[in-house]
């Protein structure tokens, strides 16, 4: 990484992870109204609170790999491939700020 990238990269951490949180908690406001599961199989409320708790699940996994992201960079080992050890490509850490692998590490664990 040049001079500027790893600034860069940082703001766009930090900017990821305050979507992240401002999802989770619009997804925790949704989910506090109660639903009746007795309303029937299929019910689109019913589903709606289904897929609002797996999002939620979802922004949780996430929030914690960017702050975990966000360790490595203060660590100085943001940007380095955990299995390799090589550094990951800037244009992957663009389209996935959190990667812990190498594009090539990252193929061979299957992700």
């Amino acid at each position: 990484m040049d001079d500027k990238e790893p600034q860069a990269a940082r703001e766009r951490l930090e900017a990821e992870l305050a979507e992240a949180m401002a999802e989770l908690d619009r997804l925790e406001q949704k989910l506090q109204v109660e639903v009746e599961y007795g309303l029937g199989e299929g019910d689109p409320i019913i589903y709606e609170r289904e897929m609002n708790m797996a999002l939620r699940r979802r922004a949780r996994r996430k929030i914690n790999s960017l702050q975990e992201a966000l360790k490595r960079f203060e660590d100085g080992t943001y940007g380095i491939c955990e299995r390799c050890g090589r550094e990951i490509s800037a244009p992957r850490l663009e389209a996935l700020p959190e990667a812990r692998l190498c594009i090539n590490c990252a193929q061979q664990a299957g992700r």
